[in-house]
């Protein structure tokens, strides 16, 4: 059965590669027996509202029957300016007005006489999925903030929707698999499926939520966890789950806070920065995310003075604290009593898994020991010493040590990768 016009453009968002989240590489709007198509090339439009900002991807792809691939190309990439759209919750015709200046660019590309036959789709995710469950008024706004501006626009407009958690994981698989030909290959003027066991994981991590997909050697026991594809005459089910808040950005908002919890002051010594950092964060940024629970309201026009102590032993145990590795009632969980089976084959990891390990350059299937070992050096290096080794990366220098030693305690403690599956994580930017 063909795909439907929505599940066409819900291709379109199979979450690969970069920082914010969603961009993809490819374009899966038909099945491939379908993709022989009138000759002429087509473009698709994808909005990508992530946590910390949007982006916009034009994709075109030829489909002269001269022509043996329906893989599509990427035409342009604008990055909006300014925050994520959930940001604009007190404000949201903002959020459609952000739009505007990529939106033309994209209209200026497409060729006018295609205006009206190019889907265009807006997919948010875990940004706008928080602000849904602290304000739905404030989401839903927004939502009609953009597809205003969008639905303005003389473009074939599918809509903007809030991707659920487990369709962002699910979608990522799919879309890694297949740019790797681990689903379907084209070959001698004919697709063919590749042998059994090719099929790979994948790892993703946005600002406010990461997920693991896969497909277990066994059966998935909770089916609230599973997802079941019937592609290209194949079918496949793999284990899916998102966890929410637990994306970095968001992870670092929840470490601050349970360390001022634990040590209320205004001056805090923080283990996972290094020794001689200093910085003045204002306690509206912990009050406003919805991540955050403290056992006492924080007063949000205070300052909190931060001080590096740069202790990975004790930044490790601090992180640790936002996990509860108890599996409750199941026999196999990652963390939070949720169901997961062990993991299985290759993986792909991108998005914030990848910048924190390239940064840290640790991308080259690196034993756990070796990265370990790594990331607690970089960690117990002076500020100082740190600084002036990267110039130019102040916005994210502070956070690497906090980052990597979380990325090892999730996939470690959480997911279960252990010292023999390690070398099974591909760290990649971009797949294909």
């Amino acid at each position: 059965m063909g795909l439907s016009c929505k599940e066409r453009i819900f291709m379109v968002l199979l979450g690969v590669a970069t920082a914010s989240g969603l961009t993809v590489l490819v374009l899966l709007l038909v099945e491939a027996t379908s993709v022989l198509l009138p000759a002429e090339t087509k473009f698709g439009i994808v909005l990508d509202a992530g946590s910390s900002h949007t982006s916009l991807f034009v994709y075109q792809w030829p489909s002269d029957k001269e022509k043996d691939t329906g893989v599509v190309s990427q035409a342009l990439a604008c990055q909006v300016e300014g925050p994520g759209i959930s940001s604009y919750a007190l404000n949201p015709v903002r959020a459609g007005e952000s739009l505007k200046d990529c939106l033309e660019e994209a209209l200026a590309l497409v060729p006018r006489g295609q205006h009206q036959e190019t889907p265009t789709f807006l997919g948010a995710t875990a940004g706008m999925r928080l602000l849904r469950q602290k304000n739905s008024s404030q989401a839903g706004d927004i939502l009609e903030a953009v597809s205003q501006v969008l639905g303005r626009s003389p473009l074939d407009f599918q809509g903007a929707e809030v991707l659920a958690g487990q369709d962002e994981g699910a979608f990522g698989w799919i879309t890694v698999n297949y740019l790797l030909g681990r689903l379907v290959q084209y070959s001698s003027g004919q697709w063919t499926q590749p042998a059994e066991g090719m099929l790979l994981g994948t790892l993703d991590m946005g600002g406010a939520s990461t997920q693991i997909c896969f497909a277990p050697s066994g059966p998935i026991l909770d089916q609230s966890s599973q997802a079941t594809f019937h592609l290209y005459g194949a079918n496949y089910s793999v284990y899916t789950h998102s966890h929410l808040c637990f994306g970095r950005d968001q992870v670092l908002l929840r470490l601050l806070a349970g360390l001022l919890q634990s040590s209320p002051a205004s001056l805090l010594r923080h283990p996972c920065y290094h020794s001689g950092y200093q910085t003045t964060l204002p306690l509206a940024t912990l009050s406003e995310s919805p991540c955050v629970r403290t056992a006492a309201p924080l007063d949000p026009t205070q300052n909190l003075t931060i001080e590096g102590t740069g202790n990975p032993g004790a930044c490790v145990t601090a992180l640790r604290g936002l996990f509860n590795f108890s599996c409750q009632d199941h026999g196999a969980c990652a963390f939070d009593g949720v169901y997961q089976p062990p993991v299985q084959g290759q993986f792909y990891a991108f998005s914030n898994f990848y910048y924190t390990f390239h940064f840290l350059n640790l991308t080259s299937r690196q034993l756990l020991g070796t990265v370990n070992a790594t990331v607690w050096k970089f960690c117990q290096r002076p500020w100082k010493l740190v600084e002036t080794s990267y110039p130019g990366q102040e916005r994210w220098l502070p956070d690497y040590c906090a980052s990597g030693l979380y990325i090892l305690t999730l996939l470690r403690d959480g997911y279960g990768f252990q010292e023999e599956s390690w070398p099974s994580i591909e760290f990649q930017k971009q797949v294909g």
